[in-house]
C-alpha cells in the first residue's frame, strides 16, 4: 500500500513537470535516486536518454528526440534538416538531431538521440533563434528563413536539393524573401542563393 502511494506521489511530481525530468531535477524535487530507477525498472518511467526520464503513462510526441536533446544540451539550437522538418519544409526525415553550437563548444557526449553537430560563429549562432514549447519543454530552433540560409551555407554537407526544397516550401508558406536575403548576407552566401530566389515566383 505504501509503495503504491509512493508511486502515485512520484508520478504526480513528474506530471507536474510535463512528465519529463532529468535525474538532478527529480532529486531536487524530492525523488530519491533508488525510487527513480525502481520506477524505470518496473516500467513506470521510460529512460529517453542517460539521466532523462519520461512518465510512461504520458505518450511521447514525435519530437521526443528534440526535447531530450534540449534537456541534455541546453546550449544547442535545432538546425538544418531537423529545423526544416520541425517547420514542415522538407520531405527528408532526419535520422539524427541536427544541432548548432558555438564554435568554442565541444561536441556533447550523449548516447541518445544521435546528433549531427554543426559549429556556428557567434554572430550566425545568435541570429534567428526561436523558442518553442514541446510537451512543456522549451526547445530552441532557427526560424524558417534562417534555416534556409543555413542549408545553403552547409549545402555540401546536407545536399543542395534539400536546401532548394526548403527554400521553395518556405516561400510558398509566406516566408519572407527579405529575411532570407538578410540571413544569406550574414552567412555570406547571398550570391549563391539569389539565383534560386529569383527563379521561384
Amino acid at each position: 500500500m505504501r509503495n503504491k502511494k509512493t508511486l502515485e506521489n512520484l508520478s504526480g511530481i513528474f506530471r507536474g513537470n510535463s512528465g519529463i525530468l532529468r535525474t538532478s531535477e527529480a532529486i531536487k524535487l524530492g525523488v530519491h535516486p533508488r525510487a527513480l530507477y525502481r520506477m524505470r525498472d518496473n516500467g513506470s518511467l521510460v529512460e529517453l536518454s542517460r539521466g532523462v526520464f519520461r512518465l510512461a503513462s504520458i505518450p511521447g510526441s514525435n519530437e521526443t528526440d528534440l526535447t531530450t536533446t534540449s534537456l541534455r544540451v541546453p546550449a544547442g539550437v535545432v538546425c538544418l534538416i531537423s529545423a526544416l522538418f520541425f517547420h514542415d519544409l522538407t520531405t527528408e526525415i532526419p535520422h539524427a538531431v541536427y544541432l548548432a553550437l558555438p564554435r568554442e563548444k565541444a561536441n556533447p557526449k550523449i548516447d541518445f538521440p544521435p546528433l549531427r553537430v554543426f559549429h556556428f560563429s557567434d554572430e550566425t549562432f545568435a541570429a534567428g533563434v526561436e523558442r518553442h514549447s514541446i510537451d512543456g519543454i522549451e526547445i530552441k530552433v532557427f526560424s524558417p528563413e534562417k534555416t534556409v540560409a543555413d542549408c545553403f551555407k552547409f549545402r555540401n554537407k546536407i545536399g543542395l536539393d534539400v536546401a532548394v526544397e526548403g527554400l521553395k516550401n518556405c516561400l510558398r508558406r509566406t516566408g519572407s524573401r527579405t529575411k532570407i536575403l538578410e540571413y544569406a548576407k550574414l552567412c555570406r552566401i547571398e550570391k549563391i542563393i539569389r539565383p534560386y530566389l529569383e527563379a521561384i515566383d
